[in-house]
C-alpha cells in the first residue's frame, strides 16, 4: 500500500518510485486488492498533472467527489471543473464505469429473476442509484420469468405524461415477454412512494391483467437503498 510519507519521499514522479510502490505493478504482482483506491484511479489516469504525479490526482479527485463511488458518478460536466482532467482522462473516468454497468447486465440477461435477484438488485443499484435525473427502467421477462431485456423508458421529471403502460405492453408483446419489473430512481434519496409512484404502479398492474402479463414489481432506487412497491401492497394479487 502507498502511504502519504513514501509518495513524499519519493517524489513527483512515479516513475522515481520503487518498481515495488509503482500502482501498476503492485496490480500486476501482486493483485488489485493489494493497490489503493488512489492506486487504482491512478491507473486509468496514466499520469498526473504539472507538479502533481498521478496518485496524488487521484487522491485529491476522491477528496473532492466525497468517496470513490462519488468519483466514479460524477457528470461528465463535474468532471471538466477539475483542473488537469483534460477529455481524454475523464472519457478513461466514464469509460471504467460504463464496463462495470455492461458487465453487470450481462450477468443478469437470461437468468431467472427470482434466483438472481441479488444480481439484479446490484445492477440496478449501480446504474441507478447516484443518478442526478430520474430514470424509470422495465425489465422484460418471458414465461419462466428469465429476463430478456433491460430497457429504459422515460429520463427527466417521471410523471403521468412521460410513463405510458400502453408503450410498455407494446413493447412486452413484441418481444414475447410474460412479466415485467418496472424500475425508477429518486435522486432525492427520499424512498417514500408518492402519489404518482403508487398511481401509475395500479395503472401498470391493471394494463398488465387486461392482456395476461404479470407486473412482478416496481422498485424504486435511491443513494442509500431500495423499496419494492408490491411489499406495500401497490401491486395487486392475481
Amino acid at each position: 500500500m502507498i502511504t502519504k510519507e513514501r509518495e513524499k519521499a519519493f517524489g513527483q514522479s512515479i516513475k522515481s518510485w520503487p518498481i515495488s510502490e509503482r500502482p501498476r505493478e503492485l496490480l500486476l504482482d501482486n493483485g488489485p486488492d493489494c493497490v489503493s483506491d488512489a492506486g487504482l484511479i491512478a491507473i486509468l489516469l496514466r499520469s498526473g498533472t504539472k507538479g502533481k504525479d498521478a496518485v496524488s490526482l487521484a487522491r485529491d479527485l476522491i477528496k473532492h467527489f466525497g468517496s470513490l463511488r462519488g468519483l466514479l458518478s460524477a457528470r461528465k460536466a463535474d468532471l471538466e471543473k477539475i483542473k488537469g482532467l483534460g477529455q481524454a482522462k475523464i472519457a478513461q473516468l466514464m469509460a471504467v464505469i460504463e464496463i462495470a454497468k455492461r458487465q453487470l447486465k450481462e450477468e443478469i440477461i437470461g437468468k431467472p429473476y427470482i434466483e438472481n435477484e441479488k444480481d439484479v438488485m446490484d445492477y440496478l443499484s449501480l446504474t441507478m442509484r447516484d443518478l442526478k435525473e430520474e430514470f424509470f427502467k422495465v425489465s422484460y421477462l418471458n414465461k419462466a420469468n428469465i429476463i430478456i431485456s433491460v430497457e429504459d423508458l422515460a429520463k427527466g421529471t417521471i410523471d403521468q405524461s412521460s410513463v405510458y403502460p400502453r408503450e410498455i405492453i407494446k413493447r412486452a408483446l413484441e418481444i414475447g415477454s410474460c412479466a415485467i419489473v418496472c424500475v425508477h430512481n429518486h435522486p432525492s434519496g427520499n424512498l417514500e412512494p408518492s402519489k404518482f409512484d403508487i398511481e401509475v404502479t395500479k395503472r401498470l398492474t391493471s394494463a398488465c391483467q387486461a392482456v395476461d402479463i404479470t407486473p412482478l414489481d416496481h422498485i424504486i432506487v435511491s443513494p442509500p437503498r431500495s423499496v419494492k412497491l408490491k411489499k406495500q401492497g401497490c401491486i395487486f394479487k392475481y
